[in-house]
């Protein structure tokens, strides 16, 4: 592979974020070869630092959000401390928050304040519902955004409260868009000379990610609701879940030329014979309306049998099917390790560490961070000087906490 220089090489990114939106965004920009510069207040840092799991003191999910950046710690309500930050931000490409609405206004940090400046910011902001709407005030975390939009309500099984999600997708989804429209905006500023504010909503986002549901009930009329199904689709026979002797397989043969392979396999291996040639299964309607027919013969026939079984009798046919499993057979998965989705670092006080990739893989250049994350204000006096301070400065403001440093 032929090196290139990663592609953001050279912008400077201030993340003024917290706990998981903002400095995933920050994360993913530090991977893309940006530089940059992670702001905390003094003794207490970034709330995700607070943030299990721990290894001694150190928070594993700070860790990982915060890979690649460099850090400064500075004392806003100090007149000094807003001076230097506000010699940063004049310095930068990228401004990244996830503060509610107007916060940072009132502090001189908005983004029609940061702009007379430096117009050629990017500003992202991040929050629970945008800074537009009547919900705009209102606080709110990926739970929140996940209950509202719709998702939460089509998951579990039916006639129970659905269950929690148990990754962050408010955050994660909205986080990489704000990745993309960042390069966007990035990109247009070539032309225009000027940044601008990109505001995005955990909520808007996830109302987005609906691929289905929205258009069923627009299209319907408003007559098709979607409802919790358990461990299939009624609407893509067959799509689901099924439990073997010793665990839990997926199994996608909703597609007519796939099912007439899975079906025969069922029929030659313990199903019902010449179940393959009943013809009311052999188009996506005609399994959908038999669904209740076919779910108990399938939940059968993979019963009497283990995982590895059923899946060599499916990747034999070529009929998408596999295992659920546990975090430690995914971080043990041949294919993640081909991949490099496990990245293993070397941290100074904790020694080697591994925390997962981010999935970018590119032909001319490594996107794999192996700059751990910062100490609370790690980089206080690089930084600094890097904006003209003086030794003096820095020691004096060091001294006064206007700068702190772990």
């Amino acid at each position: 592979m032929s090196q290139q220089n990663l592609p953001l090489a050279g912008m400077r990114v201030i993340d003024y974020s917290h706990f998981l939106a903002g400095p995933y965004v920050g994360r993913c920009l530090a991977a893309l070869g940006a530089e940059v510069i992670k702001v905390e207040r003094p003794k207490t840092g970034d709330a995700g630092r607070q943030h299990a799991y721990f290894i001694g003191n150190h928070s594993g999910y700070f860790l990982q959000q915060n890979m690649g950046k460099k850090g400064l710690c500075v004392n806003m309500k100090d007149p000094r401390g807003r001076a230097l930050m506000q010699k940063l931000v004049d310095s930068a490409d990228v401004f990244v928050e996830n503060y509610r609405p107007g916060a940072l206004g009132k502090m001189g940090f908005g983004y029609e304040d940061l702009a007379k400046t430096n117009p050629g910011l990017v500003y992202c902001s991040i929050s629970a519902y945008g800074h537009t709407g009547p919900d705009a005030h209102r606080a709110g975390f990926g739970l929140i955004a996940e209950a509202k939009s719709g998702i939460m309500q089509m998951v579990g099984v039916p006639g129970e409260a659905p269950p929690l999600l148990r990754i962050s997708l408010g955050d994660m989804y909205t986080g990489i868009h704000a990745v993309a429209a960042i390069n966007a905006a990035l990109l247009g500023r070539v032309k225009s000379g000027k940044g601008q504010h990109i505001d995005l909503a955990l909520y808007d986002t996830l109302v987005s990610m609906h691929e289905y549901a929205v258009q069923l009930y627009t299209l319907s009329g408003g007559k098709e609701v979607p409802v919790q199904t358990g461990h299939d689709m009624p609407n893509s026979t067959l799509y689901g879940v099924f439990r073997a002797q010793d665990g839990d397989l997926v199994i996608a043969a909703q597609v007519d030329d796939a099912w007439k392979r899975f079906a025969q396999v069922v029929a030659n291996t313990g199903g019902p014979a010449g179940w393959d040639a009943d013809e009311r299964f052999h188009t996506a309607a005609g399994r959908n309306a038999n669904r209740l027919e076919i779910l108990p013969i399938v939940k059968a026939w993979v019963a009497q049998q283990k995982v590895a079984d059923v899946l060599a009798k499916l990747d034999a046919i070529d009929v998408p099917c596999a295992k659920v499993q546990r975090i430690d057979e995914v971080l043990d998965d041949p294919q993640i390790k081909a991949r490099g989705m496990v990245i293993e670092q070397d941290h100074p006080a904790l020694g080697k560490i591994k925390l997962p990739n981010l999935p970018f893989h590119f032909s001319g250049c490594d996107t794999t961070v192996t700059q751990v994350a910062p100490d609370l204000g790690q980089h206080n006096a690089e930084i600094a000087h890097s904006l003209g301070f003086s030794d003096d400065d820095i020691a004096a403001m060091q001294a006064d906490g206007v700068l702190y440093a772990e």
